[in-house]
């Protein structure tokens, strides 16, 4: 393709070639899974731009450039997941640094900062993240990081991207921003000011349930060096093959998000009303706390929901009940699962922690397939029947 390096190609343009070019040896126009562990190089000091699959792949390259592209990133740097990202991150600091978090973060996120790092001398303060002024109230002199998540999981939450990062920028810090939820589709939050933007690529950028992958993606090239000598360092680097899936993955990322996002808000103006349900948390709701704010950052709303049922046995009447979300961890795949985070993806916070964010027994998340709408409320209604 000709490409106008001036002006940004639209979403779908990036998403299908970005980070990519067809194969110079045979015109293959898919990217090639390099399923190699070493190469030969032609002599003595010399390569041909790879020495060792930990340090290089060019399927993992490729997938690389094309998640930096739909983040308005110049830099992405690819994980074995989502968590062995956060760890990288997590490891530009040193002892005695001080990291604030958003409170509403996933659980092994949580597990990772408060029973890994914290023992190994890095402090961390958890706040509620939608509200700015905690944040500014956390900040100490020994403060590099503020890592959020928005929206939230499993409360669908919002910050202020935009503030947020100001915040940071005069404190010196990073703002590390985790889009799972979201997207790049939805949001991108390096255009709103962050540092960092981290992905499970499990999750919707694969869209496929079938790898586990994370993503950093980065704009500062010292900020870029630093995480890509911790990718060779730590060696947590995802296969050529599960790069190929994910690169797969993308290229119907535009399409998948739109039914996604259509599915979810129709879904959500149904539990909405139906009386056996407390709340329903979905930022495309005029009910949700920052839905304006959702309105001004986000392009679409995903396909994400969690509502309240008021107790555990209701919570696992209706997980237990539903035929075609699927009872299962994770998110983001084409097919729709439903969950009970308190006893499954935050089994791990505490529960004080769990019941002060809202994460209560009651509660059951829902990750929106793109499945025919009518069918998913025909089962969620068949179900709440049996509550």
């Amino acid at each position: 393709m000709n490409r106008d390096e001036t002006r940004r190609e639209g979403f779908g343009t990036l998403a299908v070639h970005a980070g990519q070019r067809p194969d110079p040896t045979t015109g293959a126009i898919m990217t090639p899974v390099f399923q190699t562990s070493t190469y030969v190089q032609p002599e003595l000091g010399r390569h041909l731009g790879y020495e060792y699959a930990r340090t290089q792949n060019p399927t993992r390259e490729a997938l690389e450039g094309n998640v930096a592209a739909l983040e308005s990133g110049h830099f992405g740097v690819a994980f074995a997941s989502g968590l062995s990202a956060l760890d990288a991150v997590t490891k530009l600091l040193s002892a005695g640094e001080h990291v604030i978090s958003g409170e509403g973060i996933y659980g092994g996120s949580f597990r990772l900062f408060d029973q890994v790092f914290r023992r190994l001398g890095i402090e961390f303060t958890f706040v509620d993240s939608g509200d700015l002024n905690t944040i500014e109230a956390a900040l100490r002199a020994e403060t590099r990081l503020i890592h959020i998540e928005t929206p939230t999981n499993p409360m669908m939450r919002l910050t202020d991207l935009r503030k947020a990062a100001g915040i940071a920028r005069r404190a010196e810090a990073w703002l590390s921003v985790d889009n799972t939820f979201a997207s790049p589709f939805n949001q991108r939050p390096l255009e709103l000011g962050a540092d960092i933007v981290l992905h499970s690529t499990t999750k919707y950028i694969n869209g496929h349930s079938d790898i586990v992958g994370g993503m950093l993606v980065v704009s500062d090239d010292g900020l870029h060096d630093r995480l890509r000598f911790l990718q060779n360092a730590s060696g947590a680097i995802p296969g050529p093959w599960d790069c190929w899936l994910a690169l797969r993955g993308t290229k119907t990322l535009h399409l998948r998000m739109r039914e996604h996002n259509a599915n979810g808000q129709r879904i959500a103006e149904w539990l909405e009303q139906q009386p056996k349900i407390e709340r329903v948390h979905y930022p495309g709701l005029a009910s949700h706390p920052e839905h304006e704010l959702a309105r001004e950052q986000m392009d679409g709303f995903t396909g994400m929901i969690s509502l309240d049922l008021g107790s555990r046995d209701r919570a696992r009447s209706l997980v237990e009940g539903v035929r075609v979300f699927s009872l299962a961890e994770s998110l983001g795949g084409v097919e729709s699962l439903i969950g009970h985070p308190a006893s499954m993806t935050h089994a791990s916070m505490p529960e004080e922690l769990r019941q002060r964010i809202g994460i209560t027994d009651g509660l059951v998340r829902l990750s929106c397939g793109i499945e025919d709408a009518e069918d998913l409320l025909e089962d969620l209604d068949q179900a709440l029947r049996r509550v």
